[in-house]
């Protein structure tokens, strides 16, 4: 009887949630701008154009990565723009679904349809997805492929190979690669190697000129993939450029950003569980990325996931609502407004790198207070359902 009066229930929320989207972007029409330069680097591809040289847009957005992405964006260009980007929605929210279920996974937890609707439904509204859906991005098909394959049981046949297709579409996904390199699963991590140079190597027969343009230039400009001060970058750099009032901030980001990056990668390691050293060696990456979108925290759904399924339900309702609140967006960053806030603004202009400042901070007191544990104890809680280390 429950099962009958709670499926209708929550079928109706999902209806609502993606409903309410829809007339969203019907009433307030949304550019979808991501989908145009992807359409524009599979023109690229099959017209034989400069694919790091046009620009699309009012914005002027250029193609920012490897050849082997724009290959697979070639199915782009058989369909009209509406039908694409209407394809882009609905594959998305079906993504999101998949999201979800991988998420649950990684906590250990198996996730039943009305739970899968009802947390879908709820998570289309968590500012990264929903800015994912809006701009038409990829993030969640990269997550995906790297979610489902670390989360697959140990020796699992072709182990690392979505792992590294997700690194030779969009290359931070190779921080994962490292992580299990460093907790012995070598051979995972030579599997996801490989695969990524097979992505490299594809582009290059098929986009010689585009690949050495890539790979030997365009890699290193990392400033025309946006400007790091605007609060739409999330990343470290983002955070300090806005704090120091300064576009460049160069060594005075660098630096933390080294530490980080190895501090991060260590406390990944010796977290001895699958569940919290995904979620570190994430937040890691995404914090010393140059550049992270906020749209780019799309991991905040696996997070909840696990503080749900540790108990941590404070501070899951505090994390749920701080990817939900879009302060940056209520700020005024008009022009070069974003590097004029005043100091009380500046943890509104940047609560993805200080919240996740601060997790990583707690993991890391909390991995030096059971440093005297024996070797087989978990900072955290034990592993459950995901095949833990090996």
């Amino acid at each position: 009887m429950a099962k009958r009066t709670v499926t209708p229930v929550v079928l109706s929320l999902l209806l609502l949630s993606f409903s309410s989207l829809a007339a969203l972007c019907f009433l307030q029409p949304v550019p979808m701008v991501d989908v145009l330069v992807y359409r524009a680097e599979g023109e690229a591809v099959v017209h034989g154009g400069d694919l790091y040289g046009f620009t699309v847009t009012e914005w002027r957005l250029p193609a920012t990565y490897p050849p082997f992405a724009a290959v697979l964006f070639v199915p782009t260009t058989w369909i009209p723009v509406p039908v694409l980007k209407a394809t882009f929605l609905a594959g998305n929210a079906l993504l999101l679904a998949a999201f979800t279920t991988l998420s649950a996974r990684l906590a250990g937890r198996t996730v039943r349809a009305p739970l899968l609707c009802t947390a879908t439904a709820l998570a289309l509204w968590l500012e990264p997805v929903f800015q994912t859906l809006l701009f038409g991005q990829i993030n969640l098909a990269v997550a995906c492929l790297v979610l489902w394959d670390l989360t697959r049981r140990p020796g699992a046949r072709g182990r690392g190979v979505a792992l590294g297709v997700a690194a030779g579409i969009k290359l931070t996904p190779v921080v994962f690669v490292v992580y299990l390199f460093l907790t012995g699963r070598r051979r995972e991590a030579g599997t996801a190697m490989a695969t990524c140079a097979a992505t490299t190597a594809l582009g290059a027969v098929l986009l010689p000129s585009a690949s050495a343009d890539f790979w030997t230039r365009r890699l290193y400009e990392t400033g025309r993939v946006g400007k790091a001060w605007i609060i739409d970058n999330q990343s470290l750099q983002g955070l300090v450029a806005r704090a120091l009032r300064d576009p460049a901030p160069g060594v005075a980001w660098a630096l933390p950003a080294a530490a980080i990056a190895a501090g991060g990668l260590w406390l990944a390691v010796h977290t001895k569980d699958d569940r919290h050293g995904i979620l570190v060696t994430a937040a890691t990456a995404l914090l010393v990325s140059p550049i992270s979108w906020s749209h780019h925290w799309v991991w905040c759904v696996p997070l909840l996931a696990v503080l749900l399924a540790d108990g941590h339900m404070r501070l899951a309702a505090l994390t749920a609502a701080l990817f939900t609140a879009r302060t940056m967006w209520l700020l005024p960053h008009e022009g070069d407004r974003d590097l004029h806030f005043p100091w009380w603004q500046q943890p509104l202009a940047s609560p993805y790198p200080i919240y996740a400042l601060a997790l990583l901070t707690t993991a890391a007191l909390h991995a030096r207070s059971v440093t005297g544990m024996p070797e087989d104890a978990s900072v955290g809680v034990p592993v459950t359902g995901v095949g833990g280390r090996h």
